[in-house]
């Protein structure tokens, strides 16, 4: 179970940071397992973020163009006492799900980001369309807490709308609703988080979404989709099925064509990809520009295999917009589809018809990929982080790049006078013009 926070606590954290001087850092959440007996045990972790924020969504408080990371907010734990929120794509150990520590957790949407911490849940960036899921459709410049979610595991932000799962299983989401985008069986936009009623007889333990589809897996393995549908067979559902309004299928529907229980899903532009438990890559949809990975651009909505991979097993996934990524068990990227913003990481703008190793970084270990619209990045197990892709807005977070950089570069970050000690980065999440990370200040 996850540690809440008491109500006064939380007002005093966010009365602080929305009045937090320039240039300090402030604190968003300590444990309360936190005193002065071991205080000095304790370990900090820093949301940073960078690229564009005209709407607010690096929550600096100002609209402004961040051209490297840049801390937003500190999280205080004891030592070795925090977990990572289950992330979109990742496969999940026996003992991340066991676990009854402390998560945190970040995601970027189009023009909003979200925070999960403590079960508690952090929303700033654009409101149009509601998708703060605050009662409104203002912005926030900096992060602001969600009083209408408790319990909260993990988010995760599509273009207009949002999507969360609590501890106890449940789906909830908000925001625009045009193409069945939010599951309520209706298409008008939601301003608070609305329950998803799925005809799902297990809890769900995993979602992912994209500009407008979504897709949520059960304990048991099976595969829910919704949203929008315009005959590139995202969903997955087959021929009958049909949308019923406007594109869009508003009623999660179940995925039957997978052989074998999904332990991961991830959601691209207009195609979908889902991970088994037994760590085969499987996608659908669109295939335009070889987003299937198959060597053609034959695409549809039945799921299969990619056959170049079925000898490779997969432990992470993630989508972009017209491009994929996927993670070894050996820690080795692959990527393929559409690369004429460099997303791909091979040093070209060329498509890639089939899965190919990302060379510049053969020589790490990765633990953990993203994928924005239309760039990349990756972690390596010696917690530095690598982006690539495109830089229009300086959303790889390095200065001075092209707007096309099309092989991997490390992001650097500045060292201030904080006493903290060097950056280690747990996580990262990106969006369509900016980025966010989670970095450990001290070994974990």
């Amino acid at each position: 179970m996850a540690h809440r926070l008491s109500s006064p606590l939380y007002r005093r954290l966010s009365s602080s940071f929305s009045t937090a001087t320039k240039g300090k850092v402030p604190l968003l959440y300590k444990s309360p397992e936190i005193n002065e007996d071991n205080g000095n045990e304790a370990v900090t972790l820093q949301v940073l973020s960078w690229g564009r924020g005209a709407s607010g969504q690096l929550g600096g408080g100002i609209e402004e163009i961040r051209i490297y990371p840049s801390p937003v907010a500190n999280l205080l734990f004891p030592h070795a006492s925090f977990s990572l929120s289950p992330t979109p794509g990742k496969t999940q150990n026996q003992d991340q799900k066991d676990q009854t520590l402390h998560s945190v957790g970040i995601s970027c949407g189009l023009f909003h980001s979200g925070l999960v911490v403590g079960g508690k849940l952090w929303m700033w960036g654009k409101g149009d369309g509601g998708r703060l899921g605050f009662g409104h459709e203002n912005p926030a410049f900096v992060p602001t807490l969600n009083p209408h979610l408790d319990s909260v595991s993990f988010v995760a932000l599509g273009g207009l709308h949002s999507v969360a799962l609590t501890s106890k299983g449940e789906v909830f989401t908000w925001g625009y609703g045009g193409f069945g985008a939010l599951g309520h069986r209706v298409y008008h936009r939601e301003l608070v988080p609305r329950l998803v009623e799925g005809n799902w007889s297990r809890n769900i333990r995993h979602i992912a979404t994209s500009g407008t589809h979504t897709a949520a897996v059960t304990e048991s393995g099976d595969l829910y989709t919704w949203g929008r549908e315009e005959g590139d067979g995202r969903l997955g559902l087959g021929p009958g099925r049909g949308p019923n309004e406007g594109g869009g299928l508003s009623i999660p529907s179940k995925v039957k064509e997978l052989p074998t229980p999904v332990a991961a899903i991830s959601c691209g532009g207009f195609f979908t990809m889902a991970l088994t438990e037994d760590g085969q890559l499987w996608n659908w949809g669109a295939n335009s520009n070889y987003e299937l990975g198959r060597g053609d651009k034959v695409g549809g909505w039945k799921p299969k295999p990619i056959p170049s991979l079925e000898s490779t097993h997969i432990v992470q996934i993630a989508s972009g917009g017209y491009h994929s990524l996927a993670l070894t068990d050996e820690g080795k990227v692959l990527s393929w589809g559409h690369g004429g913003h460099g997303q791909l990481g091979h040093s070209s703008i060329k498509n890639q018809k089939v899965p190919a190793t990302i060379e510049a970084l053969a020589d790490k270990r990765v633990v953990y990929i993203a994928c924005g619209g239309s760039s990349s990045a990756a972690i390596t197990d010696e917690g530095k982080l690598y982006m690539w892709g495109n830089a229009k807005d300086q959303q790889l977070g390095v200065p001075g790049l092209p707007e096309v950089q099309a092989s991997p570069v490390e992001v650097n970050f500045l060292m201030e006078d904080d006493g903290l000690g060097a950056h280690y980065v747990l996580s990262v999440a990106v969006g369509a013009c900016h980025a966010m990370c989670l970095v450990s200040r001290s070994p974990c």
